[in-house]
């Protein structure tokens, strides 16, 4: 005999609704909004329920986040219902309350989302389907998400995004790719387009009958001649705009190595030059966060346009120099400095700043800062090591090395206690 399951004490329930209405979504999830008192939800969410749904309707204020304790706490002691799109979990307002509220106090209902509508109607593998949302994000993040024969689905923030995504496509050298899209999933309005390259997508005019509630699929091709970006660290110097503060190709391959980002964790990149330590940090995986710490506002506005071109608009640039400009920032969980290294206490700052577990890299090319970089390990362990890149280039008819100047990088990680790391590698300096 199976035990019945409790029922949920949950404070609010949210229930996912698509584009199919009332009619869409199962018994549980009626019986949810029958008996609220409260139901919250947008405007167009909250017109799809049928009359015998008595309990008061509250549209989401704008901007929603912040509005969300006040407001629930306006109707304390009430049974509150929250309308969602499609899977509330997934880039849905349910995130939200449960980071509010604590996932314990919240109880969602899902309904199937529009990634899900989307790769049934397309016949697309939903494990092999990349999703990038716009719903309140820039076009910009797409670029990072762009690479021949991956297949995308896009979530619309209007009926604007996909003419935004089709230029974005034709700037980023993608436009070949294929494009449909989707509007309506689920409902009795659903449509969906024909199969259109980026290059050939029309430009919008009023009344061309979009609909803002949209999924755009993408089958991503590379035009010819376009510069190539890998999914890992080291991408092509001249997919930079830089003034020659660069840290070259195969030294910043390297680095990001040393560095080791993780989802999740946030980098400081101080001295930025052109932002590519930060930018590759980012583009490692979606939730990777980076602050990148440029004196100079130029080279900062450069690494504004770097980022955006590359897909990682969130980028946090600050303009300032370090140390003083570190002051505030939130605690990273790996440093890299490429430049500035001889300015009075910023090794030792950025040392402070990591949490134990944290990782600090620092690359130089001058005497001065090496010695800097000698003593520092002395004090707090890690390794020092020399990195030299040689390029093949003519020597009249024959061919002949050109060496890079030499760069030393100082790598390590910091413990709970510092004076173990040294005695960890007193030893191994032979």
């Amino acid at each position: 005999m199976t035990a019945a399951r409790p029922a949920p004490t949950a404070a609010v329930t949210v229930v996912g609704i698509g584009a199919d209405g009332w009619e869409g979504i199962p018994g549980t999830s009626r019986k949810a909004l029958l008996g609220a008192d409260v139901v919250i939800g947008a405007p167009r969410q909250l017109d799809l329920l049928p009359p015998e749904c008595g309990g008061d309707r509250v549209p989401w204020p704008s901007p929603l986040r912040p509005a969300v304790p006040g407001l629930l706490a306006a109707h304390a002691g009430r049974r509150i219902a929250v309308l969602a799109s499609g899977d509330p979990l997934f880039y849905g307002i349910g995130r939200t309350l449960a980071e509010v509220l604590g996932a314990g106090s919240v109880h969602v209902l899902p309904h199937p989302s529009s990634v899900s509508y989307a790769c049934a109607r397309l016949g697309w593998p939903l494990e092999d389907t990349e999703v990038v949302t716009l719903v309140g994000r820039p076009t910009a993040r797409l670029a990072a998400a762009l690479h021949d024969r991956r297949r995308l689905l896009v979530l619309s923030a209007d009926a604007a995004t996909p003419g935004e995504v089709a230029a974005l496509l034709r700037d980023r050298g993608f436009g070949p790719s294929r494009m449909r899209v989707l509007e309506q999933l689920g409902g009795d309005r659903e449509r969906t387009t024909g199969e259109t390259s980026a290059d050939d997508w029309p430009p919008p005019h009023p009344g061309d009958g979009s609909d803002p509630l949209n999924v755009v699929a993408v089958a991503c091709r590379r035009a010819p001649g376009a510069l190539r970006l890998g999914a890992v660290p080291g991408l092509p110097d001249e997919a930079y705009e830089h003034d020659g503060q660069l840290t070259k190709r195969h030294v910043r391959a390297v680095t990001l190595g040393a560095l080791a980002p993780a989802p999740g964790e946030l980098l400081w990149d101080v001295g930025g030059g052109s932002g590519s330590i930060a930018v590759e940090w980012m583009r490692t995986h979606p939730a990777c966060r980076a602050v990148t710490v440029e004196r100079d506002p130029v080279r900062a506005e450069r690494i504004v346009r770097n980022a955006e071109r590359l897909g990682v608009p969130g980028l946090r640039v600050v303009t300032g120099a370090a140390p003083a400009a570190l002051a505030g920032l939130p605690r990273p969980d790996a440093v890299f400095v490429g430049g500035g290294l001889t300015a009075p206490g910023l090794l030792d700052a950025c040392w402070e700043a990591l949490p134990a577990g944290g990782r600090l890299v620092a690359n130089t090319v001058t005497l001065e800062s090496e010695a800097l970089l000698a003593d520092a390990r002395r004090r707090h362990g890690g390794e020092l090591v020399r990195l030299a890149v040689a390029h093949a280039v003519p020597v009249g008819g024959f061919t002949g090395w050109r060496q890079a100047m030499p760069v030393t990088q100082w790598a390590v990680h910091k413990t709970s206690d510092s004076s173990e790391a040294v005695a960890g590698t007193a030893g191994a300096d032979t």
